[in-house]
């Protein structure tokens, strides 16, 4: 028999901020979160109209939080598709002060649920509270804040980040409390953050490995993804976390989000890098972190590619010639005590080549000079290149000595073009 899942209980327990809204925009529920973040209970809000309860400031005469909510929740029961806002300054009522408001900004997704009609019967308004994010830029650098409604693009990105990365704090903070489930509960760690990709439908033939290291939990620090950016173009990344275990994973989970997303708005691998650099300076355990991303576009038969400290990746050809990217290498992230931008090249690529990326356990043995590692990598790629992605990516950790993993973690991506 399947579980019995009590979702009342699991509205309620939510970590995140929810409001439940009529298709009249009455609330009708709320979870605990909700109420701890406005400092309310459930008799204040349900039943209220969700601008009664959370009026505009009148002595803000710049307020524009409900029109721009009110503009998505309309979205949301037009389009029956979910509406992702941009960061918000919304302020709210002060409990038990009337007719003061405290400044808060906040993060909102506005989700519709649907009934047996089709029409929405629901939406559920989910916010994440960034007040403490964006009053601590104020403090720290009033010249990073516009003056005004909006953050500079730069730091929206960051702010989304940061809360993403508050989200896999708090699953840490929790596994680390878990010592008894410490092993299970780091696999499922694991998956969850290094998900595989779906590649059946990429234009390329593109195959993925992740192998820890021997005897470890099963968890690491290294990482990979693989990312379709619309129309032509493809970013593959690999990172290596100093570390092993639980704290590094959790790190690893972080800067892998942080840069996926930098590369679908900045598009730029050195950019990306260079976000995921600044970025990976407020979490401990991040300095020092490696990582190489390449954007492969498919209209122009370009690789573009920055690294930060990584091993350089490996573009082989059919007629067996080989090729290292490694003319925009620069330190790992975190490395230089002020921020330079990182350097990126570009290399013309045929169609039937093939680009590998790789962490450092898949070449580097004890005692021998990372070079050897490499060169054996690219002889590897002359014998076997011919082969596809898949059987490709198996044959390279076999030849490499590693099929059943090494004394370091080890993430892989090949890609066929």
């Amino acid at each position: 028999m399947p579980a019995q899942v009590d979702h009342a209980a699991l509205f309620a327990a939510t970590p995140s901020p929810y409001l439940v809204l009529g298709p009249d925009l009455v609330i009708v529920d709320v979870n605990r979160a909700y109420l701890e973040a406005t400092a309310r209970t459930r008799d204040d809000l349900v039943g209220q109209h969700v601008f009664q309860a959370f009026p505009d400031n009148p002595d803000d005469p710049e307020a524009d939080g409900t029109r721009n909510l009110g503009a998505s929740l309309h979205r949301v029961l037009s389009t029956r598709e979910q509406d992702t806002m941009a960061l918000q300054k919304y302020d709210i009522p002060v409990v038990r002060r009337p007719g003061e408001f405290e400044e808060r900004w906040w993060s909102p997704v506005n989700t519709p649920v649907l009934g047996p009609d089709g029409q929405v019967a629901w939406i559920i308004h989910r916010v994440e509270d960034v007040t403490a994010f964006v009053k601590a830029y104020q403090a720290g650098d009033p010249t990073r804040i516009r003056v005004g409604r909006r953050l500079e693009a730069a730091q929206t990105l960051e702010a989304e980040l940061y809360v993403r990365a508050r989200e896999l704090q708090r699953l840490n903070e929790e596994l680390r409390q878990a010592n008894t489930r410490e092993r299970a509960v780091a696999v499922t760690l694991q998956e969850a953050m290094l998900y595989a990709p779906d590649l059946a439908h990429h234009p390329h033939d593109v195959a993925v490995r992740y192998l820890p290291a021997i005897g470890s939990l099963n968890v690491c620090g290294d990482w990979y993804d693989v990312v379709d950016i619309p129309p032509d173009r493809l970013a593959l990344a690999v990172g290596d976390v100093i570390g092993h275990g639980l704290e590094a994973a959790a790190v690893m989970g972080m800067l892998r989000s942080a840069l996926s997303a930098a590369i679908r708005a900045l598009e730029r691998p050195a950019q990306a890098l260079e976000v995921l650099g600044l970025y990976a300076r407020s979490i401990e355990g991040a300095l020092g972190t490696t990582a190489v991303k390449a954007i492969v576009d498919r209209r122009s038969q370009l690789i573009t590619y920055s690294c930060a400290g990584h091993p350089p990746p490996v573009l082989a050809h059919p007629d067996g010639r080989t090729e290292l990217l490694d003319l925009a290498t620069d330190p790992p992230l975190g490395a230089r005590p002020m921020h330079v931008p990182r350097p990126q090249a570009s290399i013309p690529y045929t169609p039937g080549d093939t680009l590998v990326l790789y962490t450092d356990g898949l070449i580097e043995r004890r005692k021998e000079d990372i070079d050897v590692g490499i060169d054996r990598l690219r002889e590897a790629l002359v014998e076997c290149g011919s082969l596809g992605a898949e059987r490709l990516a198996d044959t390279l950790l076999n030849s490499l000595g590693v099929a059943g993993g090494g004394q370091d973690d080890i993430a892989l991506v090949v890609a066929r073009l």
